[in-house]
């Protein structure tokens, strides 16, 4: 165990590739999410690639951690991230002004027409 305080970036890496093996085990090789195969061939970071993603809060569910991950893409990781009430909020007002702006861009062709 000494070395996780020698060279811990090499001891995170190697845990993290123990929980991602552990993972593609009890859950196969496909995205939890959109139920794609996942690629592990890819560079880290990649938003193909595959993500350990926490389920829920370890508080909320009272579960070990290692039943609550499990195996996404990176792609479909980030989505909940993105989508906060602000932005779901800003989302909404900008459909709601496009078609209003079709309708009377509509109205203004019809009535030139």
């Amino acid at each position: 165990m000494i070395a996780k305080y020698v060279t811990p970036w090499r001891f995170r890496r190697e845990e993290e590739q123990r929980r991602l093996h552990a993972l593609r085990q009890r859950d196969g090789d496909d995205c939890r999410r959109c139920r794609r195969p996942l690629r592990f061939d890819l560079p880290r970071g990649h938003d193909q690639g595959a993500k350990i993603e926490r389920i829920a809060s370890d508080s909320a569910t009272g579960a070990g951690e290692f039943d609550n991950l499990c195996l996404c893409h990176g792609r479909c990781n980030s989505e909940p991230a993105d989508f906060t009430a602000e932005v779901k909020e800003r989302i909404r007002r900008r459909n709601e002004a496009d078609l209003l702006s079709r309708g009377r861009s509509r109205k203004r062709a019809a009535q030139a027409g």
